[in-house]
């Protein structure tokens, strides 16, 4: 008789965890509202400030989505100008820009650094291509980027450093996370090589 009072009693339980959903953990909104860009998905919109190289230095101007539209790009972010990591993933672009350029496909760095920073770090590495600045990360934070992390005890934030193909009509085509900065632009020439080929 004990035995079928137990196994009433499961039945019960496992109705009532059907039934009243209200009784399971819930996830805070934060985690299920994203924006986060998607494999075969357009690139969300955005409009940021860009520092650019000039034949007299760099200048700076606003872009957005529809700049790129119409090529191939790339878009990666990173977390910081003049790091090191930062420093050996952008010059692995920089020193393959020509061979994106005869694929027709432009490059675009983005991190939450000011224009003056941008501008300093172009003119230090001459740099070829634009990086846009989310000062106030509302675009990383909206695609996710920004991490929660510790330094020395104290807590931080982080980008996280991520990089996008997207087509000439704004669609994602791949998305590279937790990039390692060595050999990383070579990867994305190659797979930028298979896109055009489609």
């Amino acid at each position: 008789m004990s035995m079928d009072i137990g196994k009433e009693r499961a039945i019960i339980t496992d109705a009532r965890q059907r039934i009243l959903p209200s009784r399971q953990p819930k996830i805070a909104m934060t985690d299920q509202i994203s924006n986060a860009p998607q494999i075969g998905e357009p690139l969300p919109q955005f409009s940021l400030p860009a520092a650019m190289a000039t034949e007299n230095g760099s200048e700076s101007s606003t872009r957005c989505n529809a700049d790129f539209l119409g090529k191939p790009w790339v878009l990666f972010v990173y977390p910081k100008d003049a790091t090191s990591g930062c420093t050996v993933e952008t010059q692995g672009f920089r020193d393959l820009h020509q061979s994106f350029r005869v694929l027709d496909c432009q490059i675009v760095g983005l991190s939450r650094d000011g224009i003056g920073a941008h501008k300093r770090f172009i003119e230090a590495q001459n740099l070829p291509f634009a990086l846009l600045s989310d000062k106030e990360q509302n675009v990383l934070k909206s695609w996710d980027l920004i991490a929660a992390a510790t330094m020395y005890g104290k807590p931080v934030t982080k980008v996280r450093r991520t990089t996008f193909l997207i087509d000439q009509s704004g669609i994602v085509r791949q998305i590279w996370n937790e990039v390692s900065p060595f050999g990383h632009a070579q990867e994305v020439l190659q797979a930028a090589r298979l896109l055009s080929e489609k």
